[in-house]
């Protein structure tokens, strides 16, 4: 008689199959309900940022009402009327929730500033225009000067740069403008009556000490010798004296080095320059191609 055997038979459990079965209808019951859901965007969204700004570093913080200031004065802002303003954006920018600490960002519009940089613009280019051509009449006064090397007639910018070199204007080492070069001074003059702009006339030498009597060192020399200049230019009474400024500047602002005595020769001069604007009223400008001597001798000959 065989012996019963009590291992239980060979396979898997029966009731393994009841489970599998179960789980596989829960699946399916799932998909079922996943595919009749619509996934709202706009609260997934939220649920994005709360979790990056609860888990990552705050740089912005959303707040319900106005931000208060941190001043012992004024604890919040006091409402004002609804005019215009060029604070567009105000912004808590901090490292620490803590820190309450306002960044006021004032941005004016784009269109604003780019109407302000055209006005500036254009106002620069019709006082720069006005320059070249008042320069180019001063040049086509003093053309046989200009030509023989005496005189020299620059543009830079707004400004004109009628340059008297020491060649036949004054001796070496003295202030007194020479007879033959009054009537040259005298064509400036004329000139300089129907042009507007504030007038600057200064005095330079070059780098070496003086030696004469007369003056105290190079300073004094320049700005007699631009003095005596002015002088010249004031002999009509129809100059309107206080439009005009006087200086010496000695050796500080040299043309060239003083390394030759051509050089040297080129730094003594004195210099009347004319400033069609007034450089504070206006932003720095766009510098274009300066009108040199050579050029506006060029023109003058047209």
């Amino acid at each position: 008689m065989a012996k019963k055997c009590k291992c239980p038979p060979p396979g898997l459990p029966a009731w393994m199959a009841t489970f599998s079965d179960l789980m596989a209808l829960l699946m399916c019951f799932f998909v079922l309900l996943l595919s009749f859901s619509e996934m709202d965007v706009k609260k997934f969204k939220q649920l994005q940022g709360s979790m990056k700004e609860a888990f990552g570093v705050q740089d912005r913080i959303k707040v319900a009402e106005i931000p208060k200031g941190t001043s012992i004065i004024a604890q919040e802002f006091s409402p004002g009327r609804p005019d215009p303003t060029v604070f567009n954006e105000v912004r808590q920018k901090t490292i620490d929730s803590d820190l309450n600490t306002l960044d006021i960002r004032s941005l004016e519009s784009d269109s604003t500033t780019l109407d302000k940089a055209k006005g500036v613009l254009e106002k620069f280019q019709e006082l720069e225009n006005e320059a070249k051509k008042d320069a180019i009449e001063f040049a086509e006064v003093l053309k046989n000067e200009i030509r023989n090397g005496s005189i020299d007639v620059e543009t830079e910018g707004t400004k004109i740069i009628i340059r008297i070199k020491e060649k036949g204007s004054f001796e070496s080492g003295s202030a007194r403008l020479n007879p033959g070069y009054i009537p040259i001074v005298a064509k400036v003059r004329d000139v300089l009556l129907n042009v507007s702009g504030r007038v600057a006339i200064e005095g330079h030498t070059d780098n070496i000490p003086y030696q004469g009597s007369e003056f105290e060192s190079n300073w004094s020399l320049s700005s007699e010798r631009a003095l005596a200049v002015a002088h010249e230019l004031f002999a009509d009474i129809r100059m309107h004296q206080g439009r005009f400024q006087v200086v010496g500047y000695a050796s500080s602002k040299p043309m060239y080095p003083n390394t030759s005595s051509e050089n040297r020769d080129k730094n003594r001069r004195v210099e009347i320059i004319i400033h069609k604007g007034d450089e504070n009223d206006l932003l720095k400008p766009i510098q274009t191609k300066p009108l040199t001597s050579q050029r506006i001798q060029k023109l003058s000959e047209r």
